[in-house]
């Protein structure tokens, strides 16, 4: 029993000292927290992956911004991920390509440029029904620009476990 209590008393101690040793390493505060409403905005995302595993991530992305946006949500498809899409590759892709119909489902519009679509040896009557093919996929993302829409092009980078990845040092 003295043991234990010695323990805690040890504890508290350490603890103590990580919090004040916390704040000495806090020159410029603490963060602000401002947890608005957004307005509804209407965005259209260029799709160009190289990875067909980031499509997970990049279906975060989406379903992470249509909520909080509410607005119309258009995904511009036109780089190597266009295969995903194809119905000859539905088993391969499955996962994926059902989390991309869920979107669908949703509200999301997806939208492959023609000029890609044909580059990689694919027709229209090779994509799965909630694609809508359009002529070319940069002309495509400008057209929604014009209409008010927000481009977002994400990075396939995930934050998940960021805070352990070993950064360089930066050079003063």
């Amino acid at each position: 029993m003295k043991f234990f209590a010695h323990t805690l008393v040890a504890s508290a101690l350490l603890l103590g000292t990580a919090a004040a040793c916390a704040q000495e390493f806090a020159p410029y505060g603490t963060a602000k927290v401002d947890m608005h409403e957004y307005p509804t905005i209407n965005a259209v995302f260029d799709l160009n992956y190289a990875s067909m595993a980031d499509l997970n991530i990049f279906y975060n992305f989406v379903n992470n911004t249509r909520t909080p946006l509410k607005g119309k949500m258009v995904v511009v498809t036109h780089g190597p991920e266009l295969r995903v899409f194809a119905k000859e590759n539905y088993e391969k892709y499955q996962g994926i390509v059902d989390k991309m119909a869920e979107l669908a489902k949703n509200g999301v519009e997806f939208r492959m440029c023609s000029n890609a679509m044909r580059a990689a040896g694919f027709q229209p009557n090779d994509m799965h029904g909630f694609i809508t093919v359009v002529p070319a996929g940069f002309p495509e993302i400008a057209l929604l620009q014009s209409q008010g829409y927000q481009y977002i092009n994400p990075i396939p980078l995930a934050v998940k476990d960021v805070r352990y990845l070993d950064q360089p040092q930066l050079k003063k």
